[in-house]
């Protein structure tokens, strides 16, 4: 008998670059520097959405969405979640690994961590755990947005990058 629930673990991390947008969680958050990335590069909606798809049977982000396919270019980073969600509700084969997973997924509650020294999201967070809850159909209540700094360590401590971690349970629809 197939389990209930599953569990999906994503990451993604983007150095910043001066002059591009910095889009969190579905959120723009005002910042000299943004994501360098093939879309909008939002480290949260990527991190959930790999984490789905992990815990989905269905691959990782980059075997779906490679950043040589010019129809993700600068793409709102919501797109590419809602196409992951459909496809971890679809029960057919998956095109991109060639195999039939157990479809029929959705997400149940999702939690992320963000790793970023500057700017601070204490203000935004519950505006971003908002926007995750409409973008995953969820109640509020069934998403967890944490900000984390790295008091200074490494390229993201030093400002120089974004990374977001994120757990999601999926449930059987």
């Amino acid at each position: 008998m197939a389990a209930p629930v599953r569990v999906g673990l994503g990451f993604d991390v983007h150095r910043l670059v001066k002059g591009r947008r910095l889009v969190i969680a579905g959120v723009e958050v005002p910042h000299t520097h943004g994501p360098q990335a093939h879309s909008d590069g939002d480290v949260v909606l990527h991190a959930i959405a790999d984490a789905i798809l992990g815990a989905a049977g269905r691959g990782d982000l980059g075997e779906h969405f490679p950043d040589t396919d010019p129809a993700w270019k600068d793409a709102d980073s919501s797109r590419i979640l809602e196409r992951v969600l459909a496809m971890a509700a679809d029960a057919g084969p998956s095109p991109a690994i060639g195999l039939r997973p157990a479809g029929g997924w959705r997400v149940a509650s999702a939690d992320v961590n963000v790793f970023l020294e500057k700017p601070k999201l204490s203000d935004l967070k519950q505006m971003m755990r908002k926007r995750l809850a409409e973008l995953l159909k969820l109640d509020a209540g069934a998403v967890g947005l944490k900000a984390r700094s790295l008091e200074g360590l490494g390229l993201i401590g030093q400002g120089e990058a974004i990374a977001a971690q994120a757990a999601v349970v999926l449930e059987r629809i």
